[in-house]
């Protein structure tokens, strides 16, 4: 029995259902072992249809409250109006509002996208891991956005990630509904995590996200029309690279601070 503590857990990501179906496992075992997880997600408003799904989600998988960086997805003007799309606000803005978060939260390990943009390439992704990049450095340094707390610096940086050969089925079924499957070298996953004893809870978070369940071509909805035993088989791993200090291969079962 492995007898090291589990390390604090922030994932940033791009939208609500972002967080359970990437790093739900991971996210759910880091809280049963008893370490603080959270979850912050860069776009749609407070008073958005979809945050309260995201609070359920986040509920289940024992991540505390919605953090919200409050900007709009890139392809739907109701997510937030009247503020910014991602896309489009200012790279220092977006930076100083995650730092915020970084350093109230202070966590060992940060979780994000990855720089294709997660298996579809959506622009939000592509956004989310620029700013994560960026935030997680610049939480540690004190002279960069003193107004935004005491600094910080988390240990370890990892980008939840798909390889060429771990996409499997899932990659089959994106590409039916005319979706990218972008994915990464092999060798650029450092960090593989059987969250098959927490696959139950990550299923019940993705399906506090209602409206994605109900519809065809987004992921939730694709894997609720699956068989359960196909379903569990897909959302039972999750993969990593170890960004910081640069993708190393550390311990291949469990993510490290």
């Amino acid at each position: 029995m492995n007898s090291l503590p589990v390390p604090s857990l922030l994932g940033v990501f791009a939208h609500p259902d972002d967080e359970s179906l990437l790093a739900g496992g991971v996210l759910a075992q880091h809280h049963a072992a008893g370490a603080r997880t959270g979850v912050v997600t860069a776009t749609w408003a407070p008073d958005s249809r979809r945050a309260p799904e995201l609070a359920a989600a986040l509920a289940v998988l024992g991540a505390g409250p919605p953090r919200l960086l409050g900007y709009g997805d890139a392809r739907n003007p109701e997510s937030a109006p009247g503020e910014s799309r991602l896309v489009d606000a200012p790279l220092d803005e977006a930076v100083s509002r995650l730092v915020t978060h970084i350093r109230a939260f202070r966590p060992e390990i940060v979780v994000t996208h990855d720089a294709v943009g997660q298996l579809t390439g959506h622009p939000d992704h592509v956004r989310t891991h620029q700013i994560t990049l960026l935030a997680v450095e610049a939480a540690g340094l004190e002279h960069l956005y003193p107004e935004a707390g005491t600094p910080w610096q988390p240990s370890a940086l990892y980008a939840a990630t798909h390889s060429e050969d771990g996409v499997g089925r899932l990659g089959t079924l994106l590409e039916r509904v005319g979706k990218n499957v972008l994915t990464v070298p092999n060798a650029y996953v450092t960090t593989t995590v059987d969250v098959s004893p927490w696959a139950g809870v990550k299923w019940s978070a993705v399906l506090a996200h209602q409206g994605e369940v109900a519809r065809e071509r987004p992921l939730p909805g694709i894997l609720a029309r699956l068989p359960e035993a196909e379903r569990n088989e897909i959302i039972s791993t999750e993969s990593f690279t170890r960004l910081t200090p640069g993708p190393a291969a550390g311990d291949p079962s469990r993510l490290l601070a």
